[in-house]
């Protein structure tokens, strides 16, 4: 069924539907929360999950549902990281990454030290960073639908995967063990993340 008539027939009161729709949607949305946070994967994605069903009718026309959800998710995750803050201190995802919040080590799988560097580095730059890069990494969305699932103009996002390639390149370097190949080009990153993103197809044991 099409993802258009899926969401019809789920908004219309089939049960079956709204299961189908989950189970679409499941492995990404356990994938967004794989590199940022430490356990706590399910949890946000069943969050997130009964987040869409509260809203599901204000889905707008010109945005997809696939974007929809990653929008959802975003705000998922920003108020996870408040809600885990020491009292009075306030999380800045503009600013402070994963590994600022204190977040232990993530559950996305890395084979070889450079897919390990790799997602180390992504836990290390600004959260908001780390979330355009993922998306256009693991679910090879282009800065147009990471600005319409973020409702943000385009050309912020376009500043943004810049911006984040910079930083990631940076945290890499700054986090080689003495001795190793520090170095990465954009090159480097997209086929490090190419590689990380071909190892997640497959159903989760948690689904």
């Amino acid at each position: 069924m099409e993802e258009a008539d899926l969401l019809g027939a789920w908004r219309a009161g089939d049960t079956a539907a709204g299961q189908a729709f989950f189970e679409r949607h499941y492995d990404a949305l356990h994938r967004f929360f794989d590199n940022k946070t430490s356990g706590e994967t399910a949890d946000l994605v069943q969050e997130t999950l009964e987040a869409c069903v509260a809203g599901r009718d204000r889905i707008r026309a010109s945005t997809s549902v696939r974007g929809y959800l990653f929008g959802i998710a975003y705000n998922v995750l920003r108020r996870h990281y408040e809600r885990t803050r020491l009292a009075g201190e306030r999380f800045d995802p503009e600013a402070q990454s994963v590994a600022d919040a204190g977040a232990g080590p993530g559950t996305m799988a890395a084979k070889g030290e450079a897919q390990r560097r790799l997602l180390e580095g992504l836990r290390r730059i600004p959260l908001e960073l780390q979330v355009v890069l993922e998306l256009f990494y693991w679910e090879e969305m282009t800065s147009a639908a990471i600005a319409d699932a973020l409702g943000e103009p385009h050309g912020t996002i376009r500043t943004r995967v810049r911006r984040a390639r910079q930083l990631l390149r940076i945290a890499i370097e700054t986090t080689t063990e003495p001795g190793g190949d520090a170095s990465a080009t954009d090159a480097d990153l997209d086929e490090w993340a190419a590689q990380i993103r071909a190892a997640q197809d497959g159903p989760h044991p948690s689904q």
